[in-house]
């Protein structure tokens, strides 16, 4: 069973994250949540659940803000393109529904089958939001909190900078979640060669 948001609560407890969570009506996009970030400090988010010929699943969190050249982003990946994952392969991949894709499902992935793209820019707001796996709250937490539960649950994310055209480049992963930020427009600017293809040779 995927798990709850009482279990993803209690799992930030047993890490020590410090954590806020805000319960309001149920939110399907972007635009809905615009009173939310009223009342809510810190950077907000748009979830992306992604799937490309072949099968490949990503998840990208962004800040709600950053434009994203999806064609970019899956040439950067090697992907013929992206399209979204229907419900069913998100509900069985991570274990929410549509309109609660959030950062926090990586809980769920425990065959490590979705990789996980996280955007530099978001480390830099503190707190960062995100549903606690339903839309119907929304929790806070510190970015070094967000990479501590993703450290716990075995997952460790790619950084990626987006230009403001929405254009796309690897981060390499500072040691410190304060410095990736600054790394970000750096990176963004940069002439990064992407992941290896796993299907060219070494």
């Amino acid at each position: 069973m995927p798990a709850t948001r009482q279990d993803l609560l209690a799992f930030l407890d047993s890490l020590g994250i410090a954590h806020a969570t805000h319960d309001h009506p149920p939110v399907f996009t972007v635009a809905e949540s615009a009173d939310i970030k009223l009342s809510m400090p810190g950077g907000h988010t748009k979830n992306l659940f992604l799937k490309d010929k072949r099968g490949r699943l990503f998840l990208l969190s962004a800040l709600a803000e950053t434009k994203i050249d999806l064609k970019a982003l899956a040439k950067l990946f090697h992907a013929d393109r992206f399209s979204f994952g229907a419900p069913e392969l998100l509900h069985e991949a991570l274990g929410v529904a549509p309109g609660s894709v959030t950062a926090f499902a990586m809980i769920n992935d425990t065959l490590g089958r979705v990789t996980f793209l996280l955007d530099a820019a978001l480390l830099a707001h503190d707190p960062v939001n995100f549903h606690p796996l339903t839309n119907d709250a929304t929790t806070a937490v510190s970015p070094a909190g967000l990479m501590a539960f993703l450290d716990a649950a075995g997952h460790r994310p790619i950084l990626v900078a987006f230009t403001a055209d929405g254009a796309p480049a690897l981060v390499d992963a500072p040691g410190r979640v304060e410095d990736a930020a600054a790394a970000a427009h750096v990176g963004a600017m940069a002439d990064v060669s992407p992941p290896p293809n796993p299907e060219d040779p070494p």
